[in-house]
């Protein structure tokens, strides 16, 4: 396997970022997905949406977001013009970051990336990326859960020489 390096090389302490949240009962699902785009392509670190039930009982929608402060002026703007919100909430928070690891396997689909998540220097998270395996499963028109299963099979067969 071989390691590539990552902006995120060193274990964060803490990360200062803000939350964003609207709370809509007159949005369809369409929409959702289409404000999610723009506040992923505007910076957004995070963005997800939770059924919730609102005043008179109406079904509605909690869309909230992460972003690092500089970038709230464009996350309030999109949420402004895109959804049907009159007002945002935004809170300051702090996010701890595991210092990550990206390794490279070989699979017989050619080379995929592992991520790894270490905690105090101790391998806690492991994942391949999503993205790549995705790509891989629709170019060789096999499902998404077989390229997982070898990637993962390819991690243990890696670990089994050291």
């Amino acid at each position: 396997m071989q390691v590539v390096s990552h902006p995120h090389k060193d274990e964060h302490i803490d990360d200062e970022m803000v939350k964003l949240e609207v709370n809509l009962d007159d949005v369809s699902g369409e929409w959702l997905g289409y404000v999610m785009d723009l506040l992923f392509e505007a910076g957004a670190n995070d963005v997800f949406y939770s059924p919730i039930y609102m005043k008179k009982n109406r079904p509605g929608v909690l869309l909230q977001l992460l972003s690092s402060r500089d970038k709230m002026p464009k996350m309030k703007e999109i949420l402004f013009k895109e959804t049907t919100t009159l007002g945002v909430r935004y809170y300051p928070l702090s996010v701890h970051r595991l210092e990550r690891k990206f390794k490279r396997i070989e699979t017989e689909w050619g080379p995929l990336t592992v991520k790894e998540g270490y905690y105090e220097g101790q391998l806690v998270q492991r994942a391949p990326e999503y993205e790549e395996c995705k790509e891989i499963a629709k170019l060789h028109q096999i499902p998404l859960k077989r390229v997982y299963e070898q990637v993962w099979k390819k991690v243990d067969q890696d670990e089994q020489k050291y």
